[in-house]
This record gives C-alpha cells, structure tokens and sequence, in this order.
C-alpha cells in the first residue's frame, strides 16, 4: 500500500485500490527486515504447543483402548510425520509472502470465500475451548475435594473456570503473558512426576509398560490404529492450515523448516510417552487404565501433592487455552465484520460456542474423544487443506500477488468475492469423508476422513478449477 486516502481504501503498488474491508495492519504481509524467527524460535514453539493435557489424553486414549506402549507409540509419531507435510507445505506461503493464513486462502477461495476456511478452522477452536474449560473445571473440582472431603460438584466447577477464561479476556491477554514462559515447563515438570509416580507404584519400567495389547489379529488392530492415527494427524489439522500465521515472520524456509521438523514430531512423541507410560502403569496399579491425567492426579493420595498439581495444571490450562484457543478464532468472527465485532465480542463468541459444543460429550470416553471430536472435524481440515495446496503448487505454482489479496474487482475476486468451485470441492471432500456415517456400505471411509476429504478436495479442484494466468511478481 502506498497511499492513504479520505475515502478509506488506499492503492497498491500496482495501482489497485485496496479496500478497508479486507486490509488492515495486522493481515498486512511483513516486511522481509521484520522477519526476525530462526530455527530455534519454531523448535521452542512446537514445544510450548505440544506439551499440554489434550497432548497427554490423546496417547493415553490408545492404551485405553487397548494397544500396547509400543503400538501407541510408533501411531503418535508416524501421525505427526504425516501431519508435518501439510504443514510444511503450506508453511511455505507465510514465509515467502510474509501473509498469515487468511490472506493465504484468499487466493483459493477469494477475497471473501476465505471466510469459510477461516470459521470452520475457528469452530474447532471453539470446541478445543470448551474442552480445555472443560478439563480446567475437573482440575479445579479435584482441588476443592482434596481442601474440602465430600465436594464433587464438576458442573459448578466448569462454569467457574469458564468464567475465568471470559474474564481473562474482558480483561486482556496481558493478564496472563507473564505466565506464558512457565506454562509448558509447569505441564512437562508435571507429566514427568507423574511418570515418576507410575514408575513407583507399578513396581518399575518393565511392570509400567507390561500391559499387553488386546487385540489378538492384525484385522483387529488395524480397526483401531486408522481411526487413531487419523486422531494424531487431526490434533494438529488445525494449525497445518494457519502455520502461516507463524512462518511470516521466518528469515527464511530453511528455519522454519528445520525448526519445526525437529520440534513438532520429537515433543509430541516425548509427551505422549509419559501419558502411554502412565496409563500403561494405571492398569497394574489401579486394575483398569485411567486415560483422564486428572483422574490419575487426584488418586496421588496426599492432599497437598494433590492441591499443588490441580494449581499447576490449573493455570497451564488457563494460559494454553486462551492463548491457543481464543486469539485466533476471536480474530476470526472479528474478520466476518470488523466494523462491529472487536477482538474482546469475537472472544465472547467463542466462549459462547465452546459451551454449546458440550465438551463433556466429546471427553466422555476414549471413543468420543479419537472418532468423534478428532476424527470427526477433520473431515473439513483435510478438503480446506486439499483445495490450498493443489490451489498454491499445482496451479499457482507458488506464485501469489499479495496487492490483489487486499483488493475488490481484482485477480481472487472470482464471483463477488467467492470462488465457488474451492467451496464446492470443499464440501465433495467433506460429504465423501461423512458419508459413512449414514450409508452403513461405506462406513470404512470414516475413520481415514482426514485423508480421504484431503484427497477427494485436491484431486476435485484440479479438475473444475481452470489454470489461472500467472500473476506478475
């Protein structure tokens, strides 16, 4: 943009005029001088991002429903290898473009089509939302019965941390950055005296991890393992879309590369393994595994250990949660109309949404949690992920027009701002991974939904979407 003027929009540097609707400094690219992240930077925050409790139930989920360690093991880190190529494939347009993820998907879906990659990805952070408060409130549940013996009022409990959460955001972030360097080591100092807890009680590692698997053919095992390894690719759906949000501040692909192919697969398979562990050692020690870490906490037996890991877990969820779960659909809906929805009535909304997705449904069992929450929205990551990458390096061959991504009437406006062949490739993706949910012959479809509503989308663009004219750089 090069010049401001009365009327509100402003011109290009090829002399379109760039509207107030869609431009504003935050979806601004960024300047090459003020893309300061190294390797380093995007290994830290794979850490801090993975070293969570969703992280810690999503392997213990595994062993509850009856793999082995090693089984539960090898699925969490083939599903994050396999995830990490979607991410680094659409990482790329962030640090090459310095454009975050909206503005990326401006390109494929049009300047205003965006909209609808942009809520459904923000939907699934309302419902991680809901979880997070969900489990927020278990913590604090637990802490109050180990103060008070007799109290077991989880519903109270849930409303209150829920509170808490819109309060922290009436109020600002800032509240609670200071606590953002503390949170992760806070969870990982956590799970590792768990794991310690485990190692004790069941006797060592050999009796930790002699829990036998429980399916007796491969067939068996096989039922289990799709579903869960399309859980693992799920948990992390979400930010392989707007891992441009991140990498447009990269001094280069080779950092953000790097850094994030020795972050994301390496933590999330270190943190998994002290939930498998410990769920493996909660069969030898309580007689049937205990995936909910919360569950396990407050069986420690003393009341103070108990209050100090609650207040711990307590205050990592707070942060994790309106950190991870708030900012970006908050900006989100506030994108829908700018000019009525501030970030704090996005962030009201989301709290809203969370609450009426019913997190406790979703937590209820292993089951709900890996084939009805993870499994179940990836049936639309997977298509919007389909439509941008086969969008970005098949037809665009990475080439992108950032000017035109701000403009009305310009190259992405398509059909008034929508490109509906992206929406319509999108819903092919998201039907053919649902439809085993209603016709019985085409059930086995489900449990690859990620995979098939990716390769579906991608394969449908390609074919209805004509090759564009390449843009001058």
């Amino acid at each position: 943009m090069i010049e401001s003027e009365k009327t509100g929009d402003a011109l290009s540097a090829s002399g379109g005029r760039i509207s107030t609707q869609l431009w504003n400094k935050d979806l601004a690219p960024i300047p090459r001088d003020r893309r300061t992240w190294g390797t380093y930077n995007y290994a830290a925050l794979w850490v801090a991002m993975s070293v969570n409790i969703p992280t810690y139930m999503l392997a213990s989920a595994m062993i509850a429903g009856g793999m082995n360690w090693k089984q539960a093991l090898v699925t969490v880190f083939l599903g994050n290898v396999i995830v990490l190529i979607p991410m680094l494939l659409n990482a790329h347009a962030g640090a090459q473009y310095g454009i975050p993820f909206p503005v990326f998907a401006r390109s494929s879906f049009g300047v205003l089509g965006a909209n609808v990659p942009a809520i459904l990805r923000a939907l699934v952070a309302c419902g991680w939302f809901g979880i997070q408060t969900w489990i927020g409130g278990e913590a604090i549940n637990t802490l109050l019965a180990a103060v008070r013996p007799g109290w077991d009022h989880p519903w109270l409990c849930f409303f209150l941390f829920w509170l808490l959460n819109l309060a922290v955001i009436l109020r600002g972030i800032e509240t609670i950055r200071y606590l953002q360097g503390v949170t992760a080591p806070a969870l990982l100092v956590l799970g590792l005296a768990m794991l310690g807890w485990a190692y004790v009680k069941a006797g060592g590692l050999g009796p930790m991890l002699s829990t036998p698997s429980k399916f007796h053919s491969f067939s068996e095992f096989f039922a289990f393992f799709v579903p869960s390894l399309t859980g693992v690719v799920a948990f992390w759906a979400t930010v392989a879309l707007n891992i441009p949000d991140f990498t447009r501040y990269a001094k280069g692909q080779r950092e953000q590369m790097l850094g994030q192919a020795l972050g994301l697969p390496t933590t999330m398979t270190f943190y998994s393994f002290i939930g498998i562990a410990v769920t493996s050692a909660t069969v030898v020690v309580f007689g049937a595994a205990v995936w909910d870490p919360v569950v396990v906490l407050s069986r420690l037996g003393n009341p103070i250990a108990v209050v100090v890991a609650m207040l711990a877990l307590l205050l990592a969820t707070l942060n994790v949660n309106v950190a991870a779960n708030v900012v970006s659909p908050a900006n989100d809906f506030s994108n829908l109309w700018p000019r009525r929805i501030s970030f704090k009535i996005g962030g009201i909304i989301t709290c809203f949404i969370g609450l009426l997705m019913q997190p406790w449904r979703w937590l209820a069992n292993h089951g709900s949690y890996v084939m009805g929450w993870l499994v179940g929205y990836s049936s639309f990551l997977g298509p919007i992920a389909g439509v941008m990458i086969a969008d970005y390096y098949l037809l665009r061959k990475r080439v992108l027009h950032t000017d035109a991504m701000f403009e009305r009437g310009g190259e992405y406006e398509y059909s008034h701002g929508f490109n509906w062949r992206a929406i319509g490739a999108l819903c092919a993706g998201a039907a053919v991974a649902l439809i085993g949910l209603e016709v019985p012959a085409l059930r086995g479809l489900y449990p690859y939904a990620w995979f098939v509503g990716f390769g579906v989308s991608f394969f449908t663009y390609l074919l209805i979407m004509p090759r564009p004219k390449q843009p001058a750089v």
